[in-house]
């Protein structure tokens, strides 16, 4: 374990956490620990978390304790992301074609170690049949609200991912806490809850739509965190679609590196950090960056030279970069054992600023 500064700040993390908690209905002892161990945990440094991290990996699929993580620096990430996209479908496979019981596994492993897991969510659309991303017809988050044409079947999915949180559950039967990520890049237009696709209006109405369905049906796990995309350049425009403290727990976005090179995506990084740094000081919510990384990482020295340099001076809860597929080989964000970036991940890994699972115990 990296030795890490000392916590300095357990009070004002505490208010953090006091001043802007949510939801309204009760959550369970682990669940609201989880919240203050985030707070307190971003006084300490940076979680490192990667998407699917320990359900496959660049050219493996199903190895019981392995990591692409891990296998380079020793240790797993602080974080873990999974997807619940298909849930919706019953087929007992995710949108990764990973078994909803592996994901419920992998998440029980992630909590014993001390970490967070988080979910997303990609679900079909539930009006035309398509992918999340089928954007034919435009009226899919009003047809999904009360009174819609698919409300009812809309309802029926949340109750199925209600069930699946509540499932996650160790063996005497503690309910893992889920940070859970809905709706998001909604400041984009490539979902079928996008900007373009729905009015705000709709789109506040279809996440209390979210809150209220998974807590009726007995959900008392989960904190949630909002998360546009890079497109707000002010306090104003990031919180437009912001659905109110009492339902967001964590202010997050989503922003990747792309062919317009490093300087862009670190001035897009500083950007957004510090908009989400401020709003969350203002509403007393938990930062993060939510998604981000760089496909392929055609870099060498990306994880030192790029992205280390942007998170230091801030206070945020985690960085998560996305997966690295099993079988696309050149669709991967994190390390793993030959690639070039191997060793300036490993001092990544070893700078104090970054948090992996054997520095963090958030319960």
């Amino acid at each position: 374990m990296k030795t890490i500064k000392p916590l300095i700040c357990f009070l004002a993390a505490v208010a953090l956490v006091s001043c802007g908690q949510a939801p309204k209905a009760e959550r369970t002892a682990e669940t609201e620990a989880l919240l203050a161990g985030l707070a307190q945990s971003a006084t300490q440094g940076i979680m490192y978390g990667h998407h699917d991290d320990s359900v496959y990996g660049h050219g493996w699929k199903f190895e019981e304790g392995r990591s692409d993580v891990k296998s380079v620096c020793g240790d797993y990430p602080a974080v873990i992301s999974f997807d619940l996209g298909e849930i919706e479908l019953d087929t007992g496979l995710s949108i990764d074609d990973v078994p909803f019981d592996k994901i419920r596994e992998e998440a029980v492993r992630q909590y014993e170690r001390g970490g967070l897991v988080s979910f997303s969510w990609h679900p079909r659309n539930p009006r035309t049949g398509g992918d999340a991303w089928d954007l034919s017809d435009s009226s899919v988050v009003e047809n999904v609200l009360p009174g819609g044409d698919c409300h009812e079947k809309f309802s029926s999915w949340l109750a199925t991912v209600a069930d699946f949180i509540g499932s996650v559950r160790t063996s005497d039967g503690t309910k893992v806490p889920i940070l859970l990520r809905p709706w998001h890049e909604h400041s984009g237009s490539w979902f079928w809850w996008g900007a373009d696709l729905c009015s705000v209006g709709e789109y506040k109405a279809l996440w209390s739509m979210t809150v209220d369905s998974l807590a009726a049906h007995g959900v008392d796990n989960v904190l949630y965190a909002y998360s546009p995309g890079t497109e707000p350049t002010t306090p104003e425009e990031y919180l437009e679609r912001y659905p109110g403290d009492e339902t967001v727990d964590v202010l997050g976005f989503d922003c990747y590196q792309f062919s317009d090179g490093a300087e862009a995506y670190q001035a897009r990084m500083e950007r957004m950090i510090s908009l989400v740094e401020a709003v969350a000081r203002e509403h007393g919510k938990i930062p993060a960056v939510t998604e981000t990384g760089y496909e392929g990482i055609p870099d060498p020295t990306w994880w030192t030279g790029t992205l280390l340099p942007v998170l230091r001076g801030h206070s945020l809860a985690y960085v998560l970069t996305w997966r690295n597929a099993h079988d696309k080989d050149s669709h991967f964000y994190g390390p793993f054992p030959g690639h070039p970036c191997e060793q300036d991940f490993v001092a990544f890994h070893d700078d104090p600023l970054t948090l992996f699972a054997s520095d963090v115990n958030l319960y």
